[in-house]
């Protein structure tokens, strides 16, 4: 069945117009004024924005950590993305098996149950010449990423050199290497350090993972990809040096891009000392007011390509089940790290949060233009990472994943609203202004205010190309 969305205001990443949309088959096939069609459903979008549906880059769904696992699996995590006007996520693979291969049939198998249109970054976290002669065949899985570590040594590290071979390998296959910057060696000795010292909350997650150790490990990274001659993906940028950096290794012709996360732009190590202030602990750790500030500067002037979210929620007291779609669920969380603080579960819920929040935080308040907002959440993502113009974009033959979104509707933010599965909301109280009210994925309504239309495995795989250099 045809759809035309009458009366909208359009928002892409180069220019707002009004104009209708025609659905036709899963794709948009006509953009225009006073178009018409006997056979469509019409939906009035008068007084409302029209965006193309926003691509998550960043997503950790099923992820096991310290006895536990994240909170959200791949259905109720794209649920949750859905609500929040997201219509396409990447995940990860990790490498748990022998080949690259078979690890990517093993995460295909979990997220096969998605609401949402779906990728996912191979993880690089053991490397030998049979893992690098196994590089190249990721393309033909639909995998044109891949993701290093500079820290956590013996679990997820590879050194400077395998990275190095890595970025060569990824140059002569149009694979794009993705990097997490911190100092491994610098974190293990200040852990071994802080616990012996019977410091134990919170806040030393953040003391442990200085940022110069984030700073450093970028610049040694766009380093590498300057000499390998190739590009890099800096993820989950946290530092106000990183942005400099970032701008550095730019200024110079180096092909890198980096990538943000809520989180980022509004907590700090003081969140972290509050008493429930576990709910905060990531990694990369937040840091401070002055690089929320450089982060939102990197992220006005382009510096920084894209706003992830990184989610990887976990409960907070996962021995108090919550109710979800009916029943009772409780999962172990970070009431695992009461007593030592490198026992709580690393990461945040972001997934549903992010456009809301940051409409209301970053366009409302003049950061930011409609079109920069369109940009960072889901034009910049899908051109980068091989989905554009498929995803991430208003024009003929693109997929109808269409978000009709209501520049007046006040919220109260918060858990009441949510549908992430967990047990509490960063922005927990945040008054916001602008929010999804209908969302399609591929022509077909999944969100409709508060109904939820969409369904398990609903979602596809999608096999993306070779992406650009913004």
């Amino acid at each position: 069945m045809a759809t035309l969305i009458k009366g909208g205001l359009l928002i892409t990443a180069e220019r707002s117009f009004p104009a209708d949309i025609l659905v036709e088959g899963g794709k948009i096939s006509q953009i225009g004024q006073n178009l018409q069609s006997a056979n469509a459903d019409q939906v009035d979008a008068t007084g409302k924005l029209i965006l193309p549906g926003g691509v998550d880059p960043h997503v950790h769904l099923d992820l096991p950590m310290f006895g536990t696992v994240s909170s959200d699996d791949h259905y109720t995590g794209t649920k949750a993305a859905a609500y929040g006007g997201t219509t396409t996520v990447i995940d990860f693979v990790s490498f748990d098996f022998p080949s690259l291969g078979e690890s990517v049939e093993k995460w295909q198998a979990k997220a096969e149950k998605a609401a949402v249109d779906y990728s996912a970054h191979m993880n690089l976290t053991r490397f030998d010449d049979k893992i690098a002669a196994e590089i190249p065949s990721l393309r033909d899985t639909g995998i044109t990423t891949l993701k290093v570590f500079t820290a956590y040594n013996n679990r997820l590290r590879i050194d400077d050199g395998n990275i190095f071979k890595t970025l060569r390998i990824a140059r002569n296959n149009g694979i794009l290497v993705m990097l997490h910057a911190e100092n491994g060696d610098v974190i293990e000795m200040l852990t071994t350090e802080a616990l012996a010292a019977g410091h134990t909350t919170p806040e030393w997650h953040a003391k442990t993972r200085p940022a110069w150790g984030a700073v450093e490990s970028a610049l040694r990274a766009f380093a590498l990809a300057a000499m390998a001659e190739t590009s890099l993906y800096l993820v989950h940028m946290n530092t106000a040096g990183e942005v400099d950096m970032l701008k550095y290794a730019r200024e110079h012709g180096v092909k890198v891009m980096g990538e943000t996360c809520p989180q980022y732009l509004f907590f700090s190590e003081d969140d972290l000392r509050r008493p429930d202030g576990a709910k905060w602990v990531c990694s990369p750790p937040v840091r401070t007011s002055v690089d929320n500030a450089q982060l939102w500067k990197g992220a006005m002037d382009g510096t920084i390509q894209t706003i992830a979210t990184d989610h990887c929620p976990f409960f907070y007291d996962g021995t108090k089940p919550i109710l979800y779609e009916g029943k009772p669920v409780a999962i172990p969380g970070k009431e695992l790290g009461t007593q030592d603080f490198t026992r709580i579960p690393n990461g945040v819920p972001g997934v549903e949060d992010r456009l809301p929040v940051i409409w209301t935080t970053g366009v409302g308040s003049g950061k930011l233009t409609p079109s920069q907002f369109v940009a960072l959440t889901s034009t910049n993502p899908a051109k980068i990472f091989g989905l554009y113009p498929r995803k991430g974009a208003l024009l003929p033959g693109s997929d109808a994943d269409i978000v009709i979104f209501d520049p007046r509707k006040k919220v109260t933010y918060g858990i009441v609203h949510c549908h992430q599965r967990t047990d509490y909301n960063l922005y927990e109280g945040w008054d916001l202004t602008g929010y999804p009210e209908k969302v399609f994925l591929r022509g077909q309504l999944i969100v409709d205010g508060d109904m939820w239309l969409g369904k398990r495995g609903g979602g596809e795989f999608l096999k993306r190309n070779q992406g650009g250099i913004l």
